[in-house]
């Protein structure tokens, strides 16, 4: 049986068919590790080339007719797909949904009730009425109202589990990778990848699939998902040349071909061998690459889960309470009254009594905790994926959709996130001649420094990096591969070589050695063989590192000279700051000579093979070839976007490799940085520096000194980006904590992804381990599309807390209502089904309605919430205390005197079984009426007036609402006995909707009182912000939510009386200075004409005359009088 349960042969094709080898070889092949899976490929293959000849595919040429070829080879050795685990059939989730603890009990309640029914025997009181309801019809209204909550439950699982598989089909046909196919290099989905495939492998990809190394170059795979060891495991022809899906590749670059796919590759056998479905398969066989770990996920939730979480918790606690109160109530008073006061004995029928007040207090539990919030979180989330995705954001964690909308602060990559990530080279710095805008042409420098240049950029770059002209005419040339790498390319042409031609003559299998670019060195060297037998090492990267391992450089003619300390640091000043000043990355080259003769200035002998293992050794004494300005412009969009974020409350804060004068100059075009405000830029030196304690360590507190003030990290590493990412997650400076969202494209990149709140990849340029580890996929690496990420999330948070001020609202009068009616008639006006129907209401269809609005501008036009900010508002708990107070009023007001102020019979005091009453339907219509009309107030948050905003654009919304409203009308005309409702007349709908059209008004006057009274000293900064209602410490963000957002309406009503105070005020206060002035002057003539004559007082114009009103408003307010107004206001 065990050796059954592992034959994995079973129902493959074993078979080679017309190939030479079989799907059995390949794996035994493919079994072996190291030095063994060399061996036993001599053994039964002899070379690596005698492999591919049986694979009827070539090395460098891949499979030479694929349209015709694919097909069969995925008959013969299997596709690349691993089938997933069935989904979960309609019934399955039917079962699941019944699961439900309080369903559970109401079912069984119910079925008590049905059969206690038929013991039950005639009451003396029911044969009075003329009609009756049938004892059992409770129960069995309760059994279907259950039946309906399952299938709606059920129907909507249904639709969640298809739209995550369609996400999950999604992120898989979202990664390409490269092969060669027909003589050309194409990418194709992973799951078009066949054996006999030829991929071209780089830094950073994730395998996706077995295979022979057929040339590589420093290549290093991290083979932890397999072995469990960290160590990095060098892979070479004539050593190691097996590699394994699944695994990662650390360093390096080079070409295998495929042998096993699918459930036939090492990682595919393991996975069908746990039996899991895709998601756990990939977690179980990649433990150090997966993104989010099984404890991550139960440890660490998001925001918002984090505060829903305890909002249950205490909802659930309460409701508890007081449903247990209720059953406890009702069940002490029956007692009392029956068995004390008419002194009866026990009667099987009592017992059905006992089960039905038990079915109240249930009811009042179902009703009370809002089950249906993580139903509206689903929804809100599922709906704001598929909608982001059309924003170029691919979620891969739903979680991370409404996180994003808490963020505070934003650290970014600069290149193709900030920039077009469309590099040329504009400016050169060749033979002691800087040129600016202004490139020369191969002719124009001495001919030694031009042949160096188009040999050493055409082989020390990538040669999966092309520049191929465009399809389109007129059209820039598309740049395939390394962006930077493109630009030297580009660079070649522009002096007039081709880059293509080198290549040819110098393919990469007779590469001596290349130690590929990684984080650490910040440079890339080839090592070539020279004709005479001694070798040429090409370098490029960053210009300081290149210039301090340089000791040499080419004059104007082309000669070489020494270049001292001196000179290094003045090519420093005056070539690299200059060209980075502008915003220009800056590019050395350099190359080195070892040669086994007689060494001229800058050669260096060597009488055997260097070991090229001794890197510093090697990469050292360059001679300096140029300094290249490579231009990558800044997006035409981001500076306004990182406008929109920091207006949004959201510090963005650039962390690059490039140095800091490029930095520096790109975060100022980027807006980043502004003229006159306090902004911190540092490289990756100066920042270990400050935050490192005595011993070497990072201190928390230093950190804390640093982050606030820093926006511009320069020459960072990957490993600065993490310790800053975790040191501001971890601060506690602000109140609020800090939520960061970070950028990242590199395998390096991992850590600070992963522990980031939100970690973006980038679609275009990051390598899978970037994409495994992050949240969500940027798929056009475009910072605007962060931005907009933002805003969705804010939406899925303010959607969730729209449903939450709804439910809460219903529940509270709810339980009230059956609380408080219970208490004082013994009953309650809204019936176990009729409950379960509100119930229904406020879970799946408010859910659908208010979980989908879309999202606007308006929501980057307030602070963020962060992680300690309430989910409950001050401004949310007044208006679902406020609305609660108003709607338990009017029920009880109905409850207890609408028979006297309708006119209709009363329904209080019923005996249990009586037949429906149009009273207790009043009731209950008024309550779904209100409860529909304060589903409308509920999509306003922050005290907008107009809360039909917006509403003509969420049809799900007002279809729901009209089909709700249709439906009660159903049930209180035609309900009957099942839902204890009788037919209401044409006037006593109209009082209904009155009444429901009330809950408009009262939302109105709750925002009119909370406008013009002042709260805790000031007027509420929800509809209207103080000046300074941003620096209140503790102040709740959701307060200020439209800080920014002027509210057309209620500005104009307020500007009108501010505008009325002040004419009122300056018109009195210009009777009261004209009074005084006439005074002051009447009393100076007569004075004058005291002291000087009558002549000179008569020859005085006027003073009066001379001031104008505007003079008087410009006066000293000190010599004006401004009454305040009261009662004249």
């Amino acid at each position: 049986m065990y050796r059954r349960s592992i034959d994995m042969t079973e129902g493959v094709n074993l078979g080679g068919g017309a190939f030479g080898v079989t799907v059995k070889e390949l794996r035994d092949l493919m079994e072996a590790r190291g030095p063994d899976g060399l061996k036993r490929l001599r053994e039964n293959f002899e070379t690596v080339d005698e492999l591919c000849k049986r694979l009827k595919t070539h090395p460098t040429e891949g499979i030479a007719k694929p349209e015709e070829d694919l097909e069969h080879r995925r008959q013969v050795f299997g596709a690349n797909v691993i089938p997933p685990k069935a989904p979960k059939s309609f019934l399955h989730l039917v079962w699941e949904a019944l699961k439900d603890t309080t369903l559970i009990i109401l079912q069984v309640a119910a079925v008590v009730s049905i059969i206690l029914s038929f013991f039950e025997a005639e009451d003396e009181v029911m044969a009075e009425h003329k009609e009756k309801a049938p004892p059992w019809l409770e129960g069995v209204a309760i059994v279907a109202a259950v039946v309906v909550v399952v299938l709606v439950t059920a129907f909507n699982d249904y639709s969640k589990e298809r739209q995550f598989r369609g996400l999950q089909k999604t992120i898989e046909n979202s990664s390409k990778f490269s092969v060669v196919r027909a003589r050309s290099i194409v990418q194709i989905f992973l799951n078009d990848i066949v054996v006999g495939d030829v991929c071209q492998i780089k830094y950073g990809d994730m395998l996706p699939a077995d295979g022979i190394l057929i040339q590589g170059s420093d290549l290093k795979v991290d083979e932890s998902s397999l072995t469990g060891e960290s160590d990095h495991v060098n892979k070479l022809e004539d050593t190691d040349p097996l590699l394994f899906s699944g695994t990662t590749v650390m360093q390096g670059s080079g070409r295998m071909v495929v042998t096993g796919v699918g459930v036939n590759s090492q990682a595919g056998i393991i996975m069908t061998l746990l039996g899991a479905t895709a998601s756990k398969e990939k977690k179980k066989v990649e433990p150090e690459n997966k993104s989010k770990d099984e404890d991550e996920e139960t440890s660490k939730k998001s925001v918002l889960q984090q505060k829903l979480s305890r909002l249950a918790i205490q909802i659930g606690y309460a409701g508890s309470a007081i449903a247990i109160l209720t059953t406890a109530i009702l069940i002490i008073r029956f007692s009392v009254e029956t068995y004390v006061h008419r002194k009866e004995k026990f009667h099987i029928k009592h017992f059905n009594s006992f089960v039905h007040y038990f079915i109240i207090g249930v009811t009042v539990l179902v009703v009370a905790v809002p089950e249906g919030l993580p139903l509206a979180v689903t929804i809100s989330l599922a709906y704001s994926v598929k909608k982001m995705m059309k924003d170029n954001n691919l979620v891969r964690h739903l979680d991370a959709c409404e996180t994003m909308g808490n963020a505070t602060t934003i650290c970014s990559d600069k290149t193709g996130t900030l920039t077009t990530n469309r590099m040329t080279v504009v400016a050169a710095h060749l033979a002691e001649k800087t040129y600016i805008n202004n490139l020369p042409v191969y002719e124009d420098l001495p001919a030694t420094i031009a042949e160096l240049l188009v040999v050493g950029i055409s082989t020390n770059t990538n040669y999966t990096s092309k520049v191929v002209p465009s399809e389109t005419p007129g059209e820039l040339d598309k740049q395939i591969g390394n962006k930077t790498e493109c630009a030297l390319l580009g660079f070649i042409g522009d002096l007039g070589r081709s880059y293509q031609t080198v290549r040819n003559n110098y393919p990469e299998d007779k590469f001596v050695k290349v130690f590929t670019f990684n984080s650490a060195r910040k440079s890339m060297s080839t090592v070539i063989s020279l004709g005479s037998g001694g070798y040429r090492i090409f370098t490029k990267g960053a210009s300081e590192i290149i210039i301090k391992k340089c000791s040499f450089i080419l004059n104007h003619k082309g000669e070489v000279e020494r270049l001292s300390q001196q000179d290094q640091k003045a090519l420093e000043t005056d070539v690299v700051n200059t060209l980075a000043s502008q915003g220009l990355r800056t590019i050395g080259l350099a190359y080195r000579d070892l040669v086994p003769f007689q060494p001229a200035l800058n050669q260096t002998e060597v009488k055997s093979v260097p070991d090229w293992n001794e890197e510093d050794v090697i990469i050292t004494d360059l001679t300096l070839l140029a300094i290249l300005g490579v231009e990558d412009p800044v997006r035409s969009e981001v500076p306004d976007a990182i406008s929109l974020c920091q207006k949004a409350g959201i510090t963005v804060r650039m962390v690059t490799g490039d140095n800091v004068q490029t930095a520096k100059s790109i975060a100022t075009k980027c807006g980043i940085l502004k003229p006159g405000k306090e902004g911190l830029i540092i490289d990756s030196k100066e920042f270990n520096n400050r935050i490192r304690d005595e011993k070497g360590e990072v201190s928390q507190i230093l950190l804390d000194n640093l982050w606030p003030k820093l926006r511009v990290l320069a020459r960072s590493s990957p490993q600065d980006k993490y310790i800053l990412v975790k040191g501001i997650i971890n601060s506690k400076v602000d109140k609020m904590r800090q939520v960061v969202a970070v950028t990242g494209d590199g395998t390096n990149d991992g850590p600070a992804l992963k522990k980031a709140d939100v970690g973006f990849a980038m679609g275009i340029t990051g390598t899978a381990v970037a994409k495994e580890a992050c949240d969500i996929v940027l798929t056009d690496d475009n910072f605007t599309s962060i931005v907009k990420a933002v805003m969705w999330g804010r939406n899925v948070y303010d959607s969730i807390a729209k449903f939450l001020q709804f439910q809460l609202t219903v529940n509270v009068v709810a339980v009230t209502v059956a609380f408080v009616s219970t208490c004082i008639i013994s009953d309650t006006p809204l019936k176990t089904v009729q409950m379960l129907w509100v119930n229904l209401i406020m879970d799946t269809l408010a859910s659908l309605a208010l979980a989908t609005e879309p999202p606007s501008i308006t929501l980057l036009h307030r602070l963020p919430y962060g992680r300690t900010s309430p989910l409950i508002s001050r401004i949310m708990a007044r208006n679902i205390f406020g609305q609660g107070v108003f709607m338990v009023a009017v029920i009880f007001l109905l409850l207890f005197y609408g028979h006297e102020l309708l006119n209709i019979e009363t329904g209080l005091y019923a005996e249990m079984g009586a037949p429906p009453s149009q009273h207790f339907t009043m009731v209950f219509n008024v309550f779904v009426m209100m409860t529909l009309f304060n589903e409308v107030n509920a999509r306003k948050l922050h005290g907008e007036p107009n809360v039909f905003q917006g509403i003509t654009k969420n049809p799900i919304f007002y279809v729901i609402w009209v089909v709700t409203f249709a439906s009660q009308v159903l049930i209180v005309q035609f309900g009957g006995y099942a839902f204890q409702t009788r037919g209401l007349t044409l006037d006593q709908w109209l009082w209904c909707v009155f009444f429901g059209f009330l809950v408009l008004l009262w939302g109105q006057l709750m925002n009119l009182v909370e406008l013009l009274l002042p709260v805790n000293g000031f007027r509420s900064t929800a509809i209207r912000p103080g000046p300074d209602s941003a620096s209140r410490g503790g102040e709740d963000p959701m307060e200020t939510a439209f800080i920014k957002k002027k509210r057309d309406s209620q500005i104009f009503w307020i500007q009108s009386i501010t505008e009325l105070q002040t004419q009122i005020r300056v018109i009195r206060a210009f009777q009261a200075g004209v009074a005084k002035r006439f005074r002051e002057e009447k009393r100076d003539r007569h004075m004058a004409r005291g002291i000087l004559g009558d002549e000179f007082g008569q020859n005085q114009p006027s003073r009066l005359l001379s001031h104008s009103s505007v003079d008087m408003l410009t006066s000293d307010p000190e010599e004006l009088s401004l009454p305040e107004i009261e009662g004249d206001r």
